[in-house]
């Protein structure tokens, strides 16, 4: 095991010991993907320290903690099919395709640079099969609606309606969200009918601001 490898596993059993990380599919995929290969050269040695970095224009790679709670409130399994909205570095993508499967994975991001550079990342994690997308995430990705899960990496002002009409009946919507660009709490969504959903908060959070028609 190499030292980017050490530090994975001991984040890793950070991880577990908090309680962020609890199932079986989400561990494995945080010891599976390199995060190094998600961060610009500069920030390797910071790759696995439980902190926000940030990544090109102007954008930020979450804390691992804050991913793993997303995650494990996503409630995924293999062979579901995930929007991930915001797609950043990838690396969110990159754990989600360990779990679901790649081809399963569809990521929407609005700066066409930031899908360049996940775009490369992924290639360099030698992960396949993700769906990268330009366009409005806060708008969903309609094409290949619907979806059993839509992750959402940026702070929202609200549950989009196109999110919500893009998920199966039953399906989970996890997002923060908030009414300042600043602060929100986590949100999992669960779609109960036509332009419905029985939510309920998780914890607090702060993400960069979720832009777009429906967004801020």
């Amino acid at each position: 095991m190499n030292d980017f490898g050490r530090a994975r596993a001991d984040l890793v059993d950070d991880l577990v010991r908090d309680g962020h990380l609890r199932s079986a599919p989400v561990r494995a995929a945080f010891l599976a993907v390199p995060r190094e290969r998600f961060v610009t050269e500069d920030l390797h040695r910071k790759a696995y320290v439980d902190t926000p970095l940030p990544i090109p224009m102007g954008q930020t790679i979450s804390a691992p903690s804050m991913i793993a709670i997303m995650l494990e409130e996503a409630e995924l399994a293999e062979g579901q099919k995930v929007l991930d909205v915001g797609t950043g570095s990838g690396y969110n993508a990159a754990l989600l395709a360990a779990i679901v499967g790649g081809a399963n994975v569809v990521s929407i991001e609005r700066h066409a640079g930031l899908v360049d550079f996940a775009r490369q990342n992924l290639a360099a994690a030698e992960i396949a099969g993700v769906r990268l997308v330009v366009g409005d995430g806060t708008l969903g990705y309609e094409p290949l609606a619907p979806y059993d899960r839509i992750v959402v990496t940026a702070g929202a002002p609200r549950i989009a309606k196109s999110w919500v009409r893009q998920t199966r009946m039953g399906g989970l919507i996890v997002a923060p969200v908030g009414r300042s660009t600043f602060s929100q709490v986590l949100v999992v969504a669960r779609r109960t009918g036509e332009d419905r959903v029985e939510a309920r908060e998780s914890t607090p959070c702060a993400f960069v601001p979720l832009v777009g028609r429906e967004g801020w």
